[in-house]
Order: C-alpha cells, then sequence, then structure tokens
C-alpha cells in the first residue's frame, strides 16, 4: 500500500466524547489510530529499505521512497528517557504519571505513559513491551509496561 493511500480509513472517526484528550489527525495518520484501536499497532515500513517509521509520512527518511506497508509492531522496546510529572495538567492524567521516550525494536522512537510498575533504579536501557490501554468512550491508547529481565529475549 503506498504511504499516501488510506481509502481504506474512509469514514474513520473518533469516539464521541472522549475524556481524553484525541491526537490531531494529520494527513497519514488515520491508519496508525486504526490499528491501536484493534490492539495491533502498525508502523509504516518502507518497501524499498526495510525500514519503520514514525510519526507517519509521505516518504521514507532513509531512503526517501514514497512506498510503505503498514506492519503490525512485535511490541518490545527500550526506554531512553524518562520523566515523572508530580502536578496534574490534565484531568486524564493524575499525579503522578509517567511519560516515557522508548526506542522500538523496529527502530523509531515513541512517547507514551509507562504503566504498572516503575523501576526501582535506572529507568534508561530498560526493557518494556507496548501494551493497548483502552479508556473511557471507546477509545485506546499505546502504552508500554516494564518487561522482567527473564522475559526481555522473548520480546
Amino acid at each position: 500500500m503506498s504511504a499516501i493511500d488510506d481509502s481504506a480509513d474512509a469514514g474513520f472517526e473518533f469516539p464521541d466524547p472522549a475524556p481524553y484528550p484525541v491526537p490531531v489527525m494529520g494527513l497519514f495518520d488515520r491508519p496508525f489510530w486504526r490499528s491501536v484501536l484493534a490492539q495491533r499497532t502498525s508502523l509504516q515500513k518502507c518497501d524499498d529499505c526495510g525500514a519503520f517509521r514514525y510519526p507517519p509520512g509521505p516518504c521514507c527518511p532513509e531512503c526517501l521512497s514514497p512506498q510503505a506497508t503498514w506492519t503490525q509492531l512485535l511490541g518490545g522496546g527500550t526506554i531512553l528517557s524518562w520523566v515523572v510529572f508530580h502536578r496534574q495538567y490534565l484531568p486524564a492524567y493524575p499525579a503522578p504519571h509517567a511519560v516515557v521516550a522508548v526506542r522500538l525494536d523496529e527502530g523509531p522512537v515513541m512517547m507514551s505513559n509507562l504503566e504498572g510498575e516503575w523501576p526501582k533504579n535506572s529507568w534508561i536501557g530498560r526493557r518494556v513491551r507496548l501494551v493497548h490501554h483502552e479508556i473511557p468512550g471507546g477509545f485506546v491508547l499505546p502504552r508500554f509496561q516494564l518487561v522482567d529481565d527473564e522475559r526481555s529475549a522473548e520480546i
């Protein structure tokens, strides 16, 4: 499927009302959010060089090819950076809550919340897995959870 062909997503709408902030929908975002809602998070994978890209876009940042196929992620990644918010800025995110920058095993970096247990020592380099968090209103968000060291090799 071409990166600019989202005809299969015609008529796609976010649930209303959404108690969480909903994403601003760009030209290439609908297939990504459709895959998240289906709990099969997918990213564009270049048909020519195999590089994954996030955020979605019109061409591969590695080889500039416009050809890509939406491919489901394996779900593993490594924490690159993190922050804990100790103040509540939005009603849907009570303090404290953690936000992590994760290098996906496929290559791109994705930012989201860390659910469940937080690291007791260093956060950097810890393995995480992608999970799908259902929120009120029927919407789904991609989030991350820590992976036990023994299970890291499985992802």
